[in-house]
């Protein structure tokens, strides 16, 4: 079942591109090290996705462990229109542009964009463009049009994306094209869909309505990009609310400021270890290895730092879907991950006795009891995947191996600190049982211990309440 006795506790997710244009690309990059494959719904049509996940789901199968599949919502990313034969559109600090749904560029002020913003935004606020490298404020709204005047020189490109930072879209966070990914991804076999923009944790509990309304048993990741969501008000009711959460650096260091990313980044990862949800750290994590085979020092910092703070997952976006260099991106940031889990240990987490349920509580202790007593590995049952949850919040030292029954569970869990999956669909799962083979392939020595977390009623959701130590000869 497993190739070595060390394997990463930090999760890699890596996207699925150009780059990876065939089955034989997607087997390289599960083999080197990938856990989940990200499917950006803001590029590429259905019959795409569909090759993509059957080649996934192949290459799970011939690896022999199982892939999470993470479905990404464009949400309400609004971008400029097309500008003709134009390619650049010099602008001066001062000048005033007529931002116009529907229009055709004609070579003056009045630019097209693909979204009716004059019914969200008010006067005063920011609207940037170009990843925030031109920067307006709205001073006036027509119908179909929002009047900005530029902050500073640059250049216009066609289709750029424009950011709101100031401005509430009032729950209405999916577009008619989320909805109908949704729809489509609740028919496949999709583990996780991802929702860009959310704001507060009702657009959670909108969009988990709406899954389940499409019998869908994906969970729900919330990626954390706008200046309200990382308020005060908002930051810890999002992470509560959600099954994941996912740190986007790229939006969140345009409509917040780069400035804060690293701090709001910590308090996303304590929020997601107090509730025992999973949490991935994205964007830009190896870009330079887009085009250049190795990576540079600050990457290599960034992606530690992220492993000692206890990110269960770290992701790669344009390394594997565009870059040049997919394969290598994967195998750097493992050499990274592998090399940091092994000289520091991640930062100990907070008890939080007020939040600690019975079944959190006997998570709690089986970690405490493992690292006392030398344990080789926490062996979890689990139904829904809630028990190896609770143990990853409290970062063992060891492996978490999670033993299902269910399918499902067993990908979404893929993603998870130091948790390795093992579904057992003949009989009730037995973490014994797996111990036991585990032991025979030698990826135990005899005489380990393990502690094993499980319920007195296998299969049972909820019914976690007993620890077991076993000697294995």
């Amino acid at each position: 079942m497993l190739s070595n006795r060390v394997y990463k506790r930090a999760k890699i997710l890596a996207t699925i591109g150009p780059a990876t244009p065939d089955y034989e690309s997607v087997l390289a990059l599960i083999k080197a090290g990938v856990n989940g494959c990200r499917l950006n719904f803001s590029h590429g049509t259905y019959e795409e996705r569909e090759q993509q996940i059957t080649w996934i789901r192949q290459a799970s199968k011939e690896c022999g462990k199982p892939v999470a599949i993470v479905q990404d919502l464009c949400g309400p990313k609004i971008r400029l229109g097309g500008l003709g034969e134009t390619k650049e559109v010099p602008v001066a600090r001062g000048r005033e542009l007529r931002l116009t749904f529907g229009a055709e560029y004609d070579g003056g002020d009045v630019i097209p964009v693909q979204y009716d913003l004059s019914s969200k935004v008010k006067m005063g606020e920011r609207l940037y463009i170009f990843d925030g490298k031109i920067r307006t404020t709205v001073t006036g709204l027509e119908p179909n049009t929002v009047v900005v005047r530029v902050e500073n020189d640059g250049v216009l490109m066609p289709r750029k994306g424009i950011n709101l930072p100031d401005t509430d879209f009032a729950g209405d966070i999916l577009t008619d094209k989320d909805r109908q990914d949704i729809e489509w991804g609740a028919a496949r076999d999709i583990d996780y869909v991802a929702i860009s923009f959310v704001q507060r944790a009702s657009d959670i509990e909108v969009s988990r309505r709406l899954l389940r309304e499409k019998g869908s048993s994906a969970k729900l990741i919330s990626k954390i990009e706008t200046v309200a969501a990382i308020s005060d008000e908002n930051l810890e009711g999002i992470v509560r609310a959600s099954d994941g959460v996912m740190v986007a650096r790229g939006d969140m260091a345009v409509e917040a400021s780069f400035e804060v990313v690293p701090v709001v980044q910590r308090h996303i990862l304590e929020f997601a270890h107090k509730y025992s949800r999973l949490c991935i750290v994205a964007t830009q994590m190896l870009i330079s290895m887009v085009d250049n085979p190795t990576p540079t020092r600050p990457e290599v910092s960034d992606i530690a730092n992220a492993v000692i703070a206890g990110a269960d997952c770290l992701m790669l976006s344009e390394e594997t879907a565009n870059g040049h260099y997919p394969l290598e991106a994967v195998q750097t940031m493992k050499r990274i991950i592998m090399y940091t889990q092994e000289h520091v240990a991640v930062r100990p987490l907070p008890y939080h006795e007020h939040d600690t349920t019975p079944e959190d509580a006997i998570c709690a202790a089986s970690v405490s009891l493992a690292h006392q007593i030398g344990a080789k590995a926490i062996i979890c049952e689990t139904k829904t995947g809630a028990t190896a949850l609770s143990i990853a919040a409290h970062r063992p030292g060891m492996p978490i191996m999670s033993v299902t029954s269910d399918p499902r569970v067993a990908q979404q869990l893929c993603l998870l600190y130091a948790n390795k999956s093992f579904l057992v669909t003949d009989g009730e799962p037995s973490g014994l049982h797996v111990a036991r083979v585990l032991r025979n392939q030698n990826f135990f020595d005899a005489g380990s211990l393990v502690v094993i977390v499980s319920g007195r009623q296998p299969g049972m959701a909820g019914s976690t309440d007993t620890i077991r130590v076993r000697v294995l000869e």
